[in-house]
C-alpha cells in the first residue's frame, strides 16, 4: 500500500549550537521523527551546494567505468566492496569505501578505479564524507541527550567508523514501476543518503503504508539502523526501505553509515533495560552478526537480528 499524502519530517539542522533553544526544539523533533518513522529529511547546509552537486555528479562518470575497474572493489564483508551484475536487482550496482575517512582510503579507493588518478573525485569526496560526519554525530548526540544516556557520548561516537556507499539505480525506461533495491532495514547505526533528485526511496511506515522520500538537493535522508535500535533497546525505530524506479532518469546517491568498529560489543547500557523496556537483544558484535546475516539463516530469517541474538 502505498500514500501519497503522508511525508517525511523534514528538520532543519545548519548552524546549530549546543545549549540554546534552538538545539533543544531540534532534539525534540529528531528523537519523535526517529520513533515515528525511524527516519527524516535533514537541511544541512554546512555542506556548500557547490560541493554536493559536484560530488553528485562526479558519481556519473564512475559508474560509467569499464565493469573490470569496478570489480577492483573488494572487500571481505558483504556490501563493502562492488556490488551489481545481480538478475534479482538487475537496476542496481553500488561501489563501497570501507573505514572512509581514515588517511588515505579515500585516496586508495579513487586510485584502484582510475589508474591514472582523479583528484577531483577523491577531494570532493572526502571534503563531502567529513563535513556529513558532522551531521552524523549531530544525531547521535541528540539522540543520546534525549535518552539520558549523556555519559555514554564518548564512548559511544568514538565506537564506529565509516562506510561511504555510492550508487546507482537505472531508469527502466517504460511506465511500469521496477524493482531498484528490495525492502530491507540497514544493519548498522545511523545512514546518511544524498542523491539526486530522482525519485525512487521509499520508507515502509509502521502501520504498513510506503511513503516516497522527496529528493531535493538541499536535503539529506536521515534513518536508524538496527545496530543503533539495539544498543538504545528499541528507543528508536529501524524504517524498512526499498527503492522502487520508474521512467527514464537514472537515480545516484552516496551513502554515509556509522558501523560499530570491528570487535565492538553492542550492549544496551543497564539504565535502557527496565519493565516497561525489557532487554530486546543480547550483546553482540555488529560484524559477527553481518556474517550470520548473509548465511542461509539469515537471509532466511524474518527477523535476522532477534533470531541472532534476541534475549
Amino acid at each position: 500500500m502505498n500514500s501519497e499524502t503522508i511525508h517525511l519530517p523534514i528538520i532543519n539542522f545548519s548552524n546549530l549550537k549546543q545549549q540554546t533553544p534552538t538545539w533543544e526544539l531540534v532534539k525534540t523533533q529528531t528523537l519523535k521523527a526517529l520513533q515515528e518513522y525511524g527516519c527524516f529529511e535533514a537541511v544541512f547546509d554546512e555542506i556548500p551546494l557547490n560541493l554536493r552537486k559536484s560530488t553528485i555528479d562526479g558519481l556519473k562518470p564512475l559508474f560509467n567505468l569499464p565493469l573490470e575497474n569496478k570489480l577492483r572493489n573488494k572487500s571481505n564483508m558483504p556490501y563493502h566492496g562492488y556490488v551489481g551484475q545481480y538478475a534479482m536487482v538487475p537496476l542496481y550496482e553500488s561501489l563501497g569505501i570501507a573505514d572512509a575517512l581514515s588517511h588515505g582510503q579515500i585516496d586508495t579507493f579513487t586510485n584502484l578505479l582510475w589508474p591514472q588518478g582523479n583528484p577531483v573525485f577523491s577531494k570532493n569526496t572526502k571534503s563531502f564524507s567529513e563535513q556529513l560526519s558532522e551531521l552524523d554525530k549531530t544525531v547521535r548526540k541528540m539522540v543520546l541527550e534525549s535518552i539520558g544516556l549523556e555519559e555514554y557520548m564518548d564512548e559511544h561516537l568514538n565506537s564506529t567508523n565509516y562506510l561511504v556507499r555510492v550508487q546507482k539505480y537505472d531508469g527502466p525506461k517504460c511506465d511500469e514501476t521496477k524493482l531498484g533495491l528490495s525492502a530491507h532495514t540497514d544493519k548498522n547505526i545511523i545512514t546518511i543518503l544524498y542523491s539526486n533528485e530522482v525519485r525512487g526511496l521509499q520508507v515502509l511506515t509502521k502501520d504498513g503504508k510506503w511513503i516516497n522520500a522527496e529528493p531535493t538537493l538541499n536535503t539529506f535522508n536521515v534513518s536508524v539502523g538496527e545496530s543503533f535500535y539495539a544498543w538504545t533497546n528499541g528507543r528508536v525505530h529501524p524504517p524498512y526501505h526499498r527503492v522502487m524506479m520508474t521512467g527514464d532518469e537514472t537515480r545516484y546517491s552516496i551513502g554515509l553509515f556509522s558501523i560499530p568498529k570491528p570487535g565492538y560489543i553492542i550492549k544496551a547500557p543497564e539504565k535502557m533495560v527496565d519493565e516497561d523496556h525489557p532487554l530486546l537483544f543480547k550483546p553482540f558484535d555488529h560484524h559477527k552478526f553481518i556474517e550470520f546475516y548473509y548465511t542461509e539463516a539469515g537471509q532466511r530469517s524474518p527477523a535476522a537480528l532477534k533470531a541472532y541474538c534476541g534475549a
